[in-house]
């Protein structure tokens, strides 16, 4: 990738950068833990999704963001996405 000559364009570019990288190892943990309860539901027979849960966590989320100054509108979303994403991996685990 190459770098602008701008250096404090550079330096914002640099800083998305790494925040960008924290967000995947972050991400990555997430969804080790979430991999570890898809297996033990499986094993004890629990449903992939807990729609309860799931309501209060983006009700939760919601007000984190609006307290943090982002849209919670696209914070709902991304949380669904992730949700979602977790539940398509519990659903896997049941399967096996």
């Amino acid at each position: 990738m190459t770098q602008p000559s701008d250096p404090v364009l550079a330096a914002y570019r640099k800083s998305i950068d790494n925040f960008d990288a924290a967000l995947i190892h972050i991400l990555a943990e997430r969804f080790r833990i979430t991999q570890a309860v898809g297996a033990y539901k499986a094993e004890a027979n629990l449903p992939p999704a807990d729609p309860g849960r799931e309501a209060a966590q983006i009700q939760r989320l919601r007000s984190l963001a609006e307290e943090a100054q982002l849209d919670p509108e696209f914070s709902e979303k991304f949380i669904r996405f992730v949700i979602d994403e977790v539940i398509r991996h519990h659903e896997k685990a049941r399967a096996l």
